[in-house]
């Protein structure tokens, strides 16, 4: 049984990975991987040629099997919604770094949403796992044509809508600091200076948490409701608030005495920010509990 376990724990990250860019939520993330290890470990081992092949083909199944019912939720979802944050760049293996890095930003996640889930499961596993057309197609039980072509859509599809963003992290970090500190300090003015002028904000409350019910567009409008909800925000007991990495990129995250309270992230290019994705609904930040990556598997 250890070394069943073993093999399984050497794949484990990934897997949550494949799960929850499929997903866009933590918790489904976590289930999915915890119903691959009640297959894995009933596997007959004889079976299994290749350990990581097979287990990224039962975590994307059941991913899968997962997306009817989480769109379907997201139907009578209260105002937009955002798929949970993640924080990431703990203090885990590099390797482990590699694997969650900007490839699970939420700005990607979001354009994710728009896919099949033919599609979605195609992108992630191609594109950013690399994984070979010939398996993706065992996964999904298509030909290898049937999955190039959804390939060449989902591709097409994501370059249209994905933002366009500055991969200097350290630029990405300069912006991210002037933000937070014309946030937290009120000043409408250097807010203003580190916004782009057509810039969006986007807020997920699910109805539990006070958030504006449509993106909120233009610089002016969405400096003046955020130094607003900062202010209210200060008196909160124990709020404690400060720069982290959100989803593989510099981003914002809070904690109260009563727990996580929100996570900031945003797409920044040219030196301005274009988008911020701010997640409120509590529901949501279990992924802010922890501060190496996804948990460890339940057993």
């Amino acid at each position: 049984m250890t070394d069943v376990l073993a093999a399984f724990d050497a794949h484990r990250r990934l897997l949550f990975t494949v799960a929850y860019q499929m997903l866009g939520s933590v918790a489904d993330a976590e289930d999915a991987v915890q119903d691959a290890w009640l297959r894995w470990s009933a596997a007959d081992r004889d079976d299994v040629a290749d350990p990581r092949a097979y287990l990224v083909r039962v975590t994307t199944r059941l991913a899968l099997d997962r997306l009817d019912s989480a769109r379907a939720r997201r139907e009578t979802y209260v105002g937009p919604w955002l798929p949970e944050p993640l924080l990431t760049g703990g203090a885990g293996d590099p390797a482990d770094d590699a694997v969650l890095g900007d490839e699970v930003s939420l700005a990607l996640l979001v354009v994710l949403e728009t896919l099949s889930p033919a599609e979605r499961a195609v992108f992630v596993l191609r594109e950013v796992f690399g994984v070979p057309a010939g398996e993706v197609a065992a996964v999904l039980g298509r030909s290898e044509a049937a999955v190039r072509q959804l390939g060449h859509r989902a591709r097409e599809h994501v370059a249209a809508r994905r933002p366009r963003f500055d991969a200097d992290p350290q630029a990405h970090r300069e912006v991210t600091e002037r933000f937070l500190a014309a946030t937290m300090g009120g000043d409408v003015d250097a807010l203003l200076a580190a916004l782009a002028p057509g810039a969006v904000l986007v807020t997920d409350g699910g109805g539990k948490a006070k958030a504006a019910l449509r993106p909120i567009t233009g610089a002016d409008k969405v400096a003046r409701f955020l130094t607003a909800v900062a202010s209210d925000g200060a008196s909160l007991p124990g709020l404690r608030i400060g720069l982290t990495e959100v989803n593989g990129l510099p981003g914002v995250a809070a904690w109260t005495d009563a727990g996580p309270f929100v996570a900031v992230s945003l797409v920044v290019a040219d030196g301005l920010v274009q988008q911020v994705f701010v997640v409120l609904n509590p529901d949501k930040l279990a992924g802010l509990r922890r501060d190496e990556g996804p948990p460890r598997l339940r057993r």
